[in-house]
């Protein structure tokens, strides 16, 4: 049988690659991805995969052809690729349902955010933030795959514990912080994050990381003026709204 040759597209990362080490394949701030095929439809429709939440990552891990590891992405440029892969495999019409109406949204028309790379620390993917109340000077990284493996894992645990309490919020915080005070030991920022860190500090942070952080801008405005968030989940990648793997 012949050869073929997948067609393949460059993604520009929203962090410009600006916060991987200079030796990382993804600090050129590009990534080559090849279309989807009937492959990774498979794989989307994989109960498995489906089940335990990886399906997503396992259709990355497919379309990408650059030599990386999916987990030392940010969760921005993954964001960027995963947009880019809809695209490829479906056209960039995505259909949804908004009060109860369809929507057409176009995702070519999705921009990534401006990132002030000044902001860094050393050149690596650490900054630095005064919380406005406190005045705790604090540092903090951009989570990548490997964080969220760890959060889930704890996440899990916690669960074990306490089945009525969600931790998810002061959990991303003590992964987040690489510093408080001058302070790098984990259990000092634990200790800080469970004590010490007021509602409206880890308000104040949060808004600064949607407003700083590397990522694709989700926020769409429709053409009766409302405006909503593009959800990218399972279904993000099914072109007909109630098209999915088991229709």
């Amino acid at each position: 049988m012949a050869e073929f040759k997948f067609p393949s597209e460059e993604v520009e990362l929203p962090s410009k690659g600006l916060i991987y080490p200079k030796d990382h394949p993804l600090s050129s701030g590009k990534i080559e991805i090849k279309y989807m095929t009937a492959k990774e439809e498979d794989i989307l429709s994989n109960q498995v995969f489906i089940e335990k939440g990886n399906v997503l990552d396992k259709l990355l891990e497919s379309v990408i052809i650059s030599k990386i590891n999916l987990k030392d992405l940010i969760i921005g440029d993954k964001n960027a690729i995963l947009i880019a892969t809809r695209i490829l495999g479906y056209g960039s019409d995505y259909v949804t349902m908004v009060n109860g109406k369809k929507e057409t949204i176009d995702l070519s028309e999705l921009e990534n955010k401006s990132f002030n790379s000044s902001t860094m620390i050393e050149d690596k993917n650490e900054f630095a933030f005064t919380l406005p109340h406190s005045g705790t000077k604090i540092t903090y990284k951009l989570l990548t795959g490997h964080d969220e493996v760890k959060i889930e894992r704890e996440l899990k645990g916690l669960k074990k514990i306490n089945k009525n309490v969600s931790y998810e919020a002061s959990t991303r915080l003590k992964y987040s912080l690489t510093s408080v005070n001058g302070e790098t030991e984990a259990k000092d920022i634990r200790e800080f994050v469970d004590n010490y860190f007021l509602a409206r500090d880890a308000r104040a942070f949060r808004k600064h990381l949607l407003a700083t952080s590397p990522d694709v801008d989700l926020n769409v405005t429709l053409d009766s003026g409302e405006e909503v968030v593009v959800p990218i989940g399972l279904n993000f990648f099914w072109p007909d709204f109630g098209d999915s793997p088991s229709n």
